[in-house]
């Protein structure tokens, strides 16, 4: 009897071994269903062996080979075992992760027709091409021309035509027959750019993929991939797993992102996965930005990736002015400065639209009793309360844990309570006080919680039915609103002074992103950033609209301190009940860890993580990292082999983070 290996969903770094009387060597990235436990799963072949390490007596035997399907390439194969190596995952669960959930459950949507081929790439009637910049030209034709593997940087500022980069490129991929992989960081992002691919290639079989699709469209759309049936994937960061035996060009747009990086589950990177993916098949990746990852804007310094600069704007004149306000020299009117109160009031006579960015949801931060100090704690997590006076509810961004609205202090009686601090909320009841004949339109998480309702709230804006815009990140890039001209942007200043030593970047990225959504089309654009920091080399960068003099500081500064990129991380992390038990298991790894690293790894002390309690759970860290990514990970593969044989108290998990974002 033949011998097959099985991926299954468990949390242990193994395969599983069973016997297959109708095995063959053919049914390698066949989904099979299997015994296990007291029950069955779905699993996938990654293997056939002639004998087991496991005693004949207890090999079980295969429920169903699931031949309803083609199997799973070697390709595909291949990348979840990168994967699953890289990020010290086991195989099982990458590869599981990797499947839409119907096909996880051995379940099929419908029988698709093999197909695929050349495309005819004419643009939608009516369409007509924009003319190519110079710069533009040169990047299409540099990607173009790229023979085998390249990784391409294309930097440009908002609004310099980097999406007609990409179609361009796309266009020759198709017209040779061959598919592509868009990858976008947001699900908001994905219904605009998918219009524009639409329209530009109506002949083109696009594939969108994203969590907030269907089970049964999603494993249909990966089974159009799989039979070479689509000539374009678009999707987020679980779009990186789609089997594309056709592929021939990968795309990131906004490869800077932190929403490629996932925080739970599955820890791993779609941009790095997919520069992996385009190395191991030879083909063309663009990863594009207008402000790019630190570790990618050192790689395009350093000559290991090709820098393409798209320096101008393809269709105003000129990027937007960037206004820094000193906050310190005035008082201010709920957060706003009188500097911004009159652009608002001009923007409003001339009939265009403004922005007033605040990356803070709710009405106020926190509750509080100054009469006791009584604050708005969560119950469940290391955080506060924010205050949804709309609502009548106090709310934990982290948890979702709410309360009713106190009529009075819970521990002094006091019912004078205040609201500390600004979100969305007030900003919009101050500003519709202060302008009462403006149509305001408040867009954040609370206000577009369902793809339908984001769709209406950017059908609003695009028919010019709003004329003040409050919004936080969803708002900050990838859209083009026309009439657009005046971007303000408060309450910035905390992330300048934040522990994490990436919070400059991404307060940097952030507002730039926010600021070139003014002035896209052919009216001028103005940014005004308030702050009590003005002489800040951050703001003056923005103001100069100079990301390289910013990045190459960053980069001197992390270079001393021995921070990613001239250093590789990872963290192990650990919750459970008590902070004493997640830190005496972190304790027990460091000792572990003290007797498996060599000279060129670094251990640190276990400490509570920054939010140190979640949903009840408290949780510590450990870091680890060094100057050599080779010998971290080899460190990691005998470090955690050695995690897995530990017997854990009850209650406690714990996961290792590679390359962690979040500390």
């Amino acid at each position: 009897m033949n011998i097959v290996r099985v991926a299954l969903d468990v949390p242990l770094p193994r395969i599983f071994d069973y016997l297959a009387p109708d095995a063959a060597i053919n049914d390698v990235g066949y989904r099979v269903t299997v015994p296990f436990g007291r029950g069955f799963k779905t699993g996938v072949i990654v293997g056939l062996a002639a004998a087991s390490d496991q005693p004949a007596d207890k090999l079980r035997e295969v429920t169903a080979i699931l031949r309803d399907m083609p199997p799973l390439p070697g390709e595909w194969l291949a990348l979840c075992a990168f994967c699953a190596s890289y990020y010290q995952a086991p195989l099982g669960e990458v590869c599981t992760f990797a499947l839409p959930p119907l096909l996880r459950r051995g379940k099929l949507p419908r029988a698709i027709k093999p197909g695929g081929g050349k495309v005819a790439v004419s643009p939608a009637p009516g369409f007509t091409l924009p003319e190519l910049l110079p710069a533009q030209q040169a990047a299409v034709s540099a990607i173009n021309r790229a023979g085998g593997f390249s990784t391409f940087l294309l930097h440009g500022v908002t609004g310099s035509g980097k999406t007609e980069v990409y179609l361009r490129a796309i266009a020759e991929v198709l017209e040779r027959g061959g598919q592509v992989l868009m990858l976008v960081p947001e699900i908001a992002l994905t219904p605009q750019l998918e219009g524009r691919v639409r329209m530009r290639f109506p002949a083109a079989h696009l594939v969108t993929a994203n969590s907030s699709i269907a089970d049964a469209a999603r494993a249909r759309g990966f089974l159009d991939a799989l039979h070479g049936l689509s000539d374009i994937v678009l999707g987020t960061r679980l779009a990186v797993f789609m089997p594309l035996p056709r592929l021939q060009l990968i795309i990131v747009d906004e490869e800077h992102d932190a929403s490629f990086k996932q925080q739970d589950g599955l820890r791993y990177s779609a941009r790095d996965i997919a520069i992996w993916r385009a190395h191991h098949r030879a083909i063309p990746i663009v990863l594009g930005s207008a402000t790019p990852a630190l570790e990618t804007f050192q790689h395009a310094l350093s000559g290991r990736y090709h820098l393409l600069d798209l320096p101008d704007r393809a269709v105003a004149e000129a990027p937007p002015v960037v206004r820094v306000i000193d906050t310190r020299r005035e008082k201010l009117h709920e957060g706003l400065s009188g500097a911004l109160i009159k652009a608002l009031k001009l923007r409003l006579e001339h009939g265009e639209q403004s922005l007033v960015f605040l990356n803070r949801r709710g009405y106020a931060p926190v509750l509080a009793c100054s009469s006791c100090g009584w604050i708005s704690h969560c119950r469940r997590c290391a955080a506060n309360l924010v205050v949804h006076l709309l609502d009548n509810r106090l709310r934990c961004h982290h948890c979702g844990f709410e309360a009713i609205f106190p009529r009075a202090c819970p521990d002094c009686g006091n019912v004078d309570l205040q609201p500390f601090g600004r979100g969305t909320q007030r900003l919009e009841l101050a500003l519709a006080a202060l302008l009462p004949s403006a149509r305001i339109l408040r867009i954040d998480r609370d206000s577009a919680n369902t793809p339908k309702k984001w769709q209406a709230l950017l059908a609003t804006i695009h028919a010019g039915e709003a004329d003040i815009l409050i919004g936080t990140q969803m708002l900050a890039k990838g859209h083009d609103f026309p009439r657009l001209t005046l971007v303000g942007a408060i309450g910035a200043d905390a992330a300048l002074f934040a522990a994490d030593f990436r919070a400059p970047e991404r307060l940097f990225a952030q507002l730039m992103q926010v600021g070139g959504r003014s002035g896209r089309a052919d009216l001028a654009g103005e940014v005004l950033i308030q702050t009590e920091h003005p002489e800040h080399p951050l703001f003056q960068a923005l103001a100069d609209h100079d990301y390289s003099r910013f990045a190459q500081s960053q980069l001197s500064e992390r270079k001393v301190a021995g921070f990613p990129p001239f250093t590789f991380q990872a963290l192990l992390r650990a919750e459970s009940m008590t902070m004493d038990s997640s830190l005496a298991f972190l304790g027990q790894a460091r000792a572990l860890a003290d007797s498996l690293a060599g000279d060129r790894i670094t251990l640190y002390d276990p400490v509570p993580m920054r939010l140190s309690r979640l949903m009840t759970m408290e949780r510590g860290q450990l870091l680890v990292e060094s100057a050599s990514r080779p010998q971290l990970q080899e460190f990691l593969g005998r470090w955690m082999e050695a995690l897995y044989k530990l017997k854990l108290p009850r209650g406690l998990r714990w996961h290792l983070d590679v390359d962690p974002l979040e500390f």
